[in-house]
């Protein structure tokens, strides 16, 4: 396959993957949002949103003011910004029309689909209508683009790019998402347990899709250091980074064959930090500085798997 086609397929698997994920943060934020608090906390659940999803100086300087509208309209549907819901759903569909002749006709009228509609959504409007169906919408479009994937491309290599790719989206996104709500909800005394700390840790499940996850496995109120093993170390909960990890060395075990590239044996040290970790130890040296540690290796794997596949420099 041609670097360049990997690439797109690559890129494409990305864009998704996080649009969906820029949508499950504004989620999460909008329910976090309505609890009760004061205007200080809701700046700080806003300010942190743009912190796991875009670039801070940028909306600083292009917004000013953190509130709602502007986080939403920043995240969801700014032209401008890279990373929006907007940009990452066009930049997948322009990747995809470049590929026709790699991936099924049902992916491109798939994704052309999302595209028509979202470029007829404006801030206005949506500030009118629900953000929790805009949410939900480009969630269930992320879904509908995946499972056709699934249930029509050939397991070549154009698969296992696309899979690579979202594998590590997600893995990045996951990590970002807990780090960045655990500091906002880190809880006064008087809170552990009440009601408050509860809903909001519930709203950060209930962004991963992992709320009747967690109570299954646990059956018990919601506690910050289950929610970060149910999100890091647990391999049957298809977020987790320990999941993701199990799709990205599986995947490159199928490209890589009998060659060991760099990027194989990055990705096998992250692999086995989440499949031999404790909780215990995690939080003994601390969360954020796990998660630090973890972006910064998983962001040098990345880099190297673009070096040893797709021929950049």
């Amino acid at each position: 396959m041609l670097s360049r086609t990997a690439d797109q397929l690559y890129w494409m698997a990305r864009y998704v993957e996080r649009a969906e994920n820029i949508a499950r943060i504004l989620d999460v934020s909008y329910r976090m949002s309505l609890m009760p608090g004061d205007s200080s906390e809701g700046d700080s659940i806003w300010a942190s949103a743009v912190q796991i999803g875009g670039n801070w100086n940028e909306f600083n300087g292009r917004y000013g003011t953190i509130n709602r509208h502007n986080v939403i309209h920043y995240l969801a549907l700014d032209e401008d910004n890279p990373s929006s819901i907007f940009t990452c759903v066009h930049g997948a569909r322009e990747n995809a029309r470049a590929l026709r002749g790699s991936i099924t006709t049902e992916m491109w009228e798939s994704l052309n689909a999302t595209w028509i509609e979202l470029r007829d959504i404006d801030v206005e409007g949506l500030a009118h209508a629900s953000y929790q169906d805009f949410f939900d919408w480009v969630k269930e479009r992320s879904h509908l683009f995946q499972g056709v994937i699934d249930g029509t491309l050939l397991r070549d290599e154009s698969y296992h790019f696309i899979r690579l790719g979202g594998s590590i989206e997600r893995a990045d996104n996951t990590a970002r998402l807990l780090d960045g709500k655990y500091h906002v909800l880190l809880p006064r005394i008087e809170d552990v347990g009440g009601v408050l700390d509860y809903y909001q840790w519930g709203a950060v499940l209930r962004s991963v899709s992992a709320f009747r996850s967690y109570h299954r496995i646990y059956r018990n109120v919601i506690m910050p250091d289950r929610v970060a093993e149910l999100l890091i170390l647990r391999a049957d909960m298809p977020r987790s980074l320990h999941a993701c990890f199990d799709h990205i060395t599986e995947t490159l075990d199928e490209l890589c064959g009998l060659r060991m590239y760099e990027c194989r044996r990055l990705a096998g040290e992250v692999h086995a930090r989440m499949h031999f970790g404790r909780m215990s130890s995690i939080f003994e040296s601390g969360l954020h500085e796990f998660l630090t540690e973890f972006l910064e290796s998983h962001g040098q794997f990345a880099v190297q798997m673009q070096r040893d596949f797709l021929m950049i420099t």
